[in-house]
């Protein structure tokens, strides 16, 4: 398999595990982390009880829509890692296999835009601004 090969699955298996996280927020064995997290998101911007009220349901639908994704993106990244280690490397069922994750991916990523796009219409600027600090430098990540 030449460099070009392995980088391409690499970066794919990356690219699939970073969405993977991303789809996991949505997986319901995870709420009750996730409802603790978004309370504390809650608390750092000091949304009030109404902000809480309008954004509780956008994220609700949120989860429900990236759950889906989320299995479908664990299955095809089950079927890559069969077709890596396959006898023989067909090289056009791995291609379509990429294809499929990054269709997948750009999913996943237009609904979580539409989240924030949603979430932002119903906070003000300053705490949009808390928001967007809270989730820079990888600190989406943890503790959630």
């Amino acid at each position: 398999m030449s460099i070009f090969n392995r980088q391409t699955i690499a970066a794919f298996l990356l690219g699939s595990t970073l969405a993977v996280g991303v789809g996991a927020y949505a997986v319901d064995r995870h709420q009750e982390g996730h409802r603790s997290h978004i309370a504390r998101l809650y608390a750092e911007v000091q949304a009030t009880d109404a902000q809480k009220a309008k954004i509780d349901p956008l994220l609700k639908a949120a989860m429900a829509d990236l759950k889906p994704l989320h299995e479908q993106l664990h299955d095809l990244h089950k079927k890559l890692l069969e077709q890596a280690s396959a006898p023989a490397i067909d090289r056009a069922a791995l291609e379509a296999t990429r294809q499929q994750g990054l269709a997948l991916a750009d999913k996943a990523s237009k609904r979580i835009v539409q989240l924030v796009a949603d979430v932002g219409d119903n906070l003000t600027p300053e705490q949009r601004k808390k928001l967007a600090e809270h989730l820079s430098h990888g600190r989406r990540f943890r503790g959630m």
